[in-house]
């Protein structure tokens, strides 16, 4: 039986130059922007008003995160590899107009991803995630600091749906998500929480 008050809490870091521009970025180790920082505190600021439950943090290992983590005063987080973007391989840094004047209609959820990660690939990284962490709730809160596609896919496989529903998630830098439980039934609490009021480069 699941603890009625658990949440597993998503936090996307701050912006950084690639993502403003609407470019794919994986494994490439870019820093926040002065807005990003300024998105990271923010973050901190809702988090504070959930009321968690003695969380403990994960981070994923680029330096986008783990300094989103560190600006939102999250203290000392885990690294998780199983938390890092999705691989774009060959679209590394590349946006999806740039991919799809070779590859018409285009798009990370469905269609082949050279040299990168598959769907079922990333999607079987979520559910080891999802799978370390659910069992951490009775006592604790769990929140998981990463990356816009790949936090859509934790919060499709959280609500038991396909990883190519994700693509229904869009999710902001600096955003927050809430998942937990409703009579036992996974449940999207909350999504995309900001403090914020201007406009958002939003998801790719």
């Amino acid at each position: 039986m699941s603890t009625p008050d658990a949440r597993v809490v998503l936090l996307r870091h701050g912006e950084t130059t690639w993502s403003s521009q609407r470019r794919h970025t994986s494994h490439t180790d870019l820093p926040l922007t002065p807005r990003g920082e300024a998105q990271a505190r923010s973050a901190g600021l809702v988090l504070a008003s959930l009321d968690l439950r003695d969380p403990i943090v994960f981070s994923s290992p680029r330096l986008r995160a783990r300094h989103t983590a560190e600006l939102a005063g999250l203290g000392h987080a885990e690294i998780d590899d199983d938390l890092a973007e999705w691989n774009y391989g060959d679209y590394e840094g590349l946006t999806t107009a740039q991919i799809r004047e070779t590859v018409p209609g285009w798009t990370v959820w469905t269609a082949p991803t050279p040299g990168g990660e598959t769907a079922e690939q990333v999607g079987a990284r979520a559910d080891r995630v999802l799978g370390k962490a659910e069992p951490m709730l009775a006592e604790r809160d769990v929140i998981l600091v990463g990356h816009g596609h790949f936090s859509r896919v934790l919060i499709a496989r959280w609500a038991e749906l396909a990883v190519t529903e994700g693509r229904r998630f869009a999710m902001t830098t600096g955003a927050i998500s809430e998942l937990g439980y409703d009579h036992d039934a996974h449940t999207i609490w909350a999504h995309n929480l900001t403090t914020r009021t201007e406009p958002s480069e939003g998801a790719r």
